[in-house]
C-alpha cells in the first residue's frame, strides 16, 4: 500500500500543470545530480573529444582533401576541401554526440537503474526531469563542439570569427533538434533492440548523405530533395554559411525555423511519451 501511495503521489506531481518558471526551478534542482554524473565520467570522454576531431581533420580534410581540387564553384564557395568539410564535421559531431547520449542512457534511467522513478517520487514532475536531461545533453554538445572548433582553428578553416561564434550556438540548436525527438523515441521503448536500427538506418545515413562531406547537389534529384529535408543538412548548411562568412539570411532563417520546430515538437512529444511510460 505504501509503495502504491508513492506511485500515485508521483503520478499527480508528474501530470500536474507546471508553469514555465516552475519547470526551470524543478530542472535546476537536478543540477547536482548531473554535475556529479559528469564528474564521474568526464575523463572517459576527454581524450576522445580531442583525438576524434584531430583525426577527422587530418584524415578527411588534409589527406583526402589533398586529392580534391578546391574549386569554389563545386564546393559551395569553399576554396579548399578542408574548408568545405570542417563545418560539416562540426555539425555532424553535434548530432553523433546526441545519438550517444539520448539512446541507451535514457533507456537505463527508465528501465535498468530506474533513476527517473526516484526523481518523480519527489515533488519533481516529468517536465522537470526531461528539461534537466536535455540541458545536460546540451552541455555535452557544447563541450565537444568547443573542443572541435579549438582543434580545427589552427588549420585555417574559418573565415569569419564572429560567424564561428554564431556557429557554436547553432551547434547547440542542432543538438537540441536531435535530442528532443530521440529522447521521446527512447523514453517510450520497452527494450533497447530498436537502437541498432536507429544507428544503422538513422545516424549513419544522415552522417554520410547530409552534405557534411560532399555537396548534396552531386546526388540524384530525388536524393538531393530527401537530403535537404533532413535536420543535419539544415545544420550543416547553416554552419558552413556562418564559418565561411557567406550568410544568406533568408535561407538561414529557414534553417533556424526548421530546427526550432523540431526542438519544440520533440519537447512536447518527449514529455508525453515519458509520462505515458512511467505514470499512466
Amino acid at each position: 500500500m505504501g509503495g502504491s501511495a508513492r506511485v500515485e503521489r508521483g503520478s499527480r506531481d508528474a501530470t500536474a500543470p507546471t508553469a514555465p518558471t516552475g519547470v526551470l526551478a524543478g530542472a535546476g534542482r537536478l543540477l547536482d545530480f548531473w554535475a556529479i554524473s559528469y564528474r564521474r565520467m568526464w575523463k572517459a570522454s576527454f581524450i576522445g573529444s580531442f583525438v576524434t576531431p584531430l583525426l577527422y581533420v587530418v584524415a578527411m580534410g588534409v589527406l583526402l582533401g589533398g586529392f580534391i581540387e578546391g574549386d569554389p564553384a563545386k564546393l559551395e564557395g569553399a576554396t579548399s576541401y578542408l574548408m568545405f568539410v570542417a563545418p560539416g564535421m562540426l555539425a555532424a559531431q553535434a548530432m553523433t554526440t546526441v545519438f550517444g547520449e539520448m539512446t541507451y542512457p535514457v533507456m537505463g534511467m527508465v528501465k535498468w537503474n530506474k533513476t527517473y522513478y526516484s526523481m518523480i517520487a519527489s515533488p519533481l514532475g516529468i517536465p522537470d526531469v526531461v528539461l534537466a536531461h536535455l540541458a545536460f545533453v546540451t552541455f555535452r554538445v557544447a563541450t565537444t563542439c568547443a573542443v572541435f572548433i579549438a582543434v580545427m582553428a589552427p588549420f585555417g578553416v574559418f573565415v569569419s570569427w564572429p560567424g564561428v561564434l554564431a556557429a557554436f550556438f547553432v551547434q547547440l540548436l542542432i543538438g537540441l533538434a536531435f535530442a528532443a525527438p530521440i529522447y521521446a523515441f527512447s523514453a517510450g521503448l520497452q527494450d533497447e533492440s530498436a537502437f541498432a536500427l536507429v544507428f544503422r538506418l538513422g545516424m549513419i545515413p544522415l552522417f554520410l548523405f547530409s552534405g557534411a562531406f560532399f555537396p548534396v547537389s552531386n546526388l540524384n534529384a530525388w536524393m538531393e530533395t530527401l537530403a535537404k529535408a533532413t535536420p543535419l543538412w539544415h545544420g550543416v548548411d547553416l554552419t558552413r554559411m556562418l564559418t565561411q562568412g557567406t550568410v544568406d539570411w533568408s535561407m538561414a532563417g529557414v534553417h533556424v525555423a526548421y530546427l526550432l520546430v523540431l526542438v519544440i515538437g520533440g519537447w512536447f512529444w518527449a514529455v508525453r511519451r515519458l509520462t505515458r511510460r512511467m505514470v499512466l
